[in-house]
């Protein structure tokens, strides 16, 4: 579909966020900063703010499969990422709208509970997540808590990090980013797993801000846009990395009130 000169189009499955500081709004923003026009697919609507999440529910299955069918549809999609997916047949309807474009690259950031505390995914879900949607990824990007929770593994240290990414890799068939921005220490440090069992480092300074709120869906959506535009995996993870750096680098002046604001406030 598309000439030579189409739009480069990424599609995000994701939660939508009121406070517009992660989720779908937070990707929109990204994809839209890295060149992309970004699709949507609701999974669930939340009602939260710099502090916390107050409320939320999930859209039906049928629902998130009618909006991702109709994305893939109708427009040149190079690259999808998926957020929250709150429950086993979110994830299966994820599955049967992406089953017939294979050649689409898919990041899958395992949303399991939001920063502020507020569980997503059942028991059921991480296990539909872990042995149905991984493998068909071509990137998965869980924090340390998300890995721990994933392989039941304790993921305290880099080391312990790179462990948990080596044996979901290995688990899933797939390439695994383990994002280190729960550590302590002046550096940030992230590890891209491959299920060959070798391992890239990337490292950045930490970034001294409140402001933090949806890093790991900026870091995702870029990440899947650079892929888009048609990026190696190793290099989109380097750009998308270089990218959020910067986003907290502008933002950590912004006074939100109090809480984490964005991480990504919009700006370039």
């Amino acid at each position: 579909m598309g000439g030579v000169n189409a739009p480069f189009c990424v599609l995000t499955i994701a939660g939508s966020d009121s406070g517009g500081g992660a989720g779908i709004q937070s990707d929109m923003r990204t994809i839209r900063a890295v060149g992309g026009h970004a699709l949507v697919a609701v999974t669930a609507v939340t009602a939260q703010d710099t502090k916390g999440v107050s409320a939320w529910s999930p859209v039906r299955d049928a629902l998130i499969r009618a909006q991702i069918d109709s994305a893939l549809g109708g427009y040149p999609v190079s690259a999808a990422k998926t957020g929250l997916l709150p429950g086993p047949g979110a994830v299966r309807a994820v599955l049967a709208g992406i089953r017939r474009h294979p050649s689409i690259p898919l990041v899958v950031d395992p949303v399991l509970a939001s920063s502020s505390g507020t569980r997503f995914v059942s028991a059921e879900g991480m296990r539909v997540l872990r042995t149905r949607l991984f493998p068909r990824a071509f990137l998965v990007t869980p924090n340390w808590p998300e890995a721990a929770a994933l392989t039941g593994l304790p993921v305290r240290s880099h080391a312990q990090a790179s462990k948990a990414g080596a044996r979901l890799a290995k688990e899933c068939g797939r390439p695994v980013l383990v994002k280190g921005g729960h550590a302590p220490g002046a550096v940030c440090r992230d590890c891209l797993v491959m299920p060959s069992g070798d391992v890239v480092w990337y490292e950045f300074p930490r970034v001294a801000t409140p402001n933090t709120h949806g890093t790991g869906c900026v870091l995702s959506a870029a990440i899947a846009a650079w892929l888009g535009r048609g990026a190696s995996l190793t290099e989109a993870v380097r750009l998308a990395q270089s990218f959020l750096h910067r986003a907290l680098v502008r933002g950590r002046g912004l006074d939100w009130g109090g809480g984490s604001g964005p991480a990504f406030y919009g700006t370039r």
